[in-house]
């Protein structure tokens, strides 16, 4: 009997270049402050900060330069409109092709990690459901089943019954201990530009690693 393969992947840093999100929200967040707060180039100056490695407290920043406090309030409205803009974001081109060839050799679905509302609004920007299903997002799980929990991946197991797995992302710290657990091939997307590049865990070594998806129809066709 020919066996049956099941492709999984991630969302961010390995169907997309997940900065060019962070690019997106801010530009949103821009827009906003502009016409709520008077503040102008408030997305282009947080955007410079994360250009520059800033990843934590970057509205807070912004709002004490701009002369206004950075209450609780604030951030969070300016929080909640990064999380549920529309994203401007495209599929990696090699992810695009390599999506075309494997959905005619394999079943697709995704785990990702994430808010809920930016995740569900990537999947969408990205088309993700004309290739992929289910589209496991872990926070509606509950946000004790975010990865490595194996929750997401059982769930995968149930309704998408196959001889092998494969779990194709780019995090080496949370994505792979569950897959590996559960006895499922996995390949590390460690692409140049990811926020996860430099990152290693050598506690838990991916089955393969490579730069884009260009080479996962051919490695899936081995299987």
């Amino acid at each position: 009997m020919k066996r049956t393969v099941c492709a999984v992947f991630d969302i961010d840093d390995t169907l997309y270049l997940e900065r060019d999100y962070v690019r997106s929200g801010f530009e949103a967040v821009g827009r906003w402050a502009a016409k709520w707060i008077q503040t102008e180039d408030f997305g282009e100056r947080c955007w410079r900060r994360f250009a520059a490695g800033r990843r934590k407290s970057i509205f807070d920043e912004v709002l004490c330069e701009s002369g206004r406090m950075a209450n609780p309030e604030l951030v969070s409205a300016l929080v909640e409109v990064y999380r549920t803009h529309t994203p401007s974001i495209a599929l990696a081109p090699d992810a695009a092709e390599a999506l075309e060839v494997i959905s005619r050799i394999a079943s697709i679905a995704v785990i990702s990690d994430g808010p809920l509302s930016s995740q569900s609004r990537k999947a969408e920007a990205l088309g993700l459901r004309s290739f992929a299903e289910p589209i496991m997002l872990t926070e509606a799980l509950g946000g004790e089943f975010r990865k490595p929990h194996p929750r997401a991946f059982q769930q995968i197991e149930h309704c998408r019954p196959a001889s092998v797995y494969v779990y194709i992302a780019d995090n080496p710290l949370k994505d792979f201990a569950a897959p590996k657990q559960l006895g499922w091939i996995t390949v590390r997307v460690r692409r140049p530009d990811g926020l996860h590049y430099m990152l290693e865990n050598p506690q838990i070594t991916p089955d393969r690693e490579m730069g884009d998806c260009s080479g996962l129809p051919e490695v899936l066709a081995q299987l």
